[in-house]
């Protein structure tokens, strides 16, 4: 009786070392390109900044002799702060994909505002940019969700020759704000737009009267329209999703389906 217990003891107890291991290694688990899958965070690189705190996330096998595209990611409101790590979103972890990184290499530059996106915060991320070596200065892009979105909005008015290309998702504010965007000063910037068309947050009326106004203008503006999504929607606009309808405001639209591939595909060269 005492080996039979003691084999049984030490059976459980191989038992329960496997186990220990399995979850360890999932927790852990690394992708084909090595990467450790559960901290994508720590590819985004935190800074100090007078301005605004920020991460910055280097393209995957930098070489020097290329030029690279840099997307500029803006927070929502529950990012707001400066503990540098709340404006990391789900974009910015899609972003983060092994195979999303070897197949669009680009820096991703994730800043974190304590208030409203505004004519600060722009001319910060412009001197950043500046600083990045190899960058492809035709090639800036910026997005972002909600106060993200509405600050994407805000800052291509600033300077709307500065992006090549934005995405705001759920951008157009609050009721009060529908007069917040000058359709005639960014209908030449290629936007595609993305909204919930049950959004109780940032109401989706704005953005469409924006699109029709693009239409009168014959403006770059691209809309995706979540059918059923209410707010929460962020996860949706680089991955894409099965109840999403794409409108166009004139001919001037690419008309390419995958977020990335039209992204990339947006210069000021064009």
């Amino acid at each position: 009786m005492k080996n039979t217990y003691s084999t049984s003891k030490y059976a459980s107890m191989l038992v329960l070392v496997a186990l220990l291991v399995a979850v360890y290694c999932q927790g852990h688990a690394q992708d084909s390109k090595g990467n450790d899958s559960g901290n994508w965070v720590d590819l985004y690189v935190p800074h100090a900044d007078e301005v605004m705190p920020y991460r910055l996330m280097d393209p995957l096998g930098f070489d020097s002799s290329k030029r690279y595209p840099v997307i500029v990611s803006l927070h929502g409101g529950g990012g707001t702060g400066n503990d540098n790590r709340k404006q990391l979103k789900v974009w910015n972890e899609q972003l983060a994909d092994s195979q999303r990184r070897s197949d669009f290499p680009c820096y991703v530059l994730a800043p974190q505002a304590d208030h409203l996106w505004d004519a600060a915060h722009l001319a910060r991320i412009k001197e950043l940019v500046a600083e990045l070596p190899s960058v492809d200065m035709d090639r800036i892009y910026m997005l972002g969700h909600s106060m993200g979105g509405h600050g994407t909005n805000v800052l291509i008015q600033l300077d709307p020759e500065y992006f090549a290309a934005v995405a705001p998702s759920a951008g157009t504010g609050r009721k009060q704000d529908e007069d917040f965007i000058d359709a005639a000063l960014i209908k030449d910037i290629p936007i595609w737009a993305f909204h919930g068309d049950k959004d109780n947050v940032c109401p989706i009326d704005p953005q469409l009267t924006l699109f029709a106004e693009m239409q009168e203008l014959g403006g770059n503006l691209k809309l995706t329209t979540w059918a059923g999504d209410g707010h929460g929607v962020s996860g949706k606009f680089i991955s894409g999703a099965d109840n999403g309808t794409t409108q166009v405001s004139s001919d001037r639209c690419d008309p390419e389906s995958n977020f990335m591939k039209w992204l990339f595909a947006q210069s000021l060269s064009n």
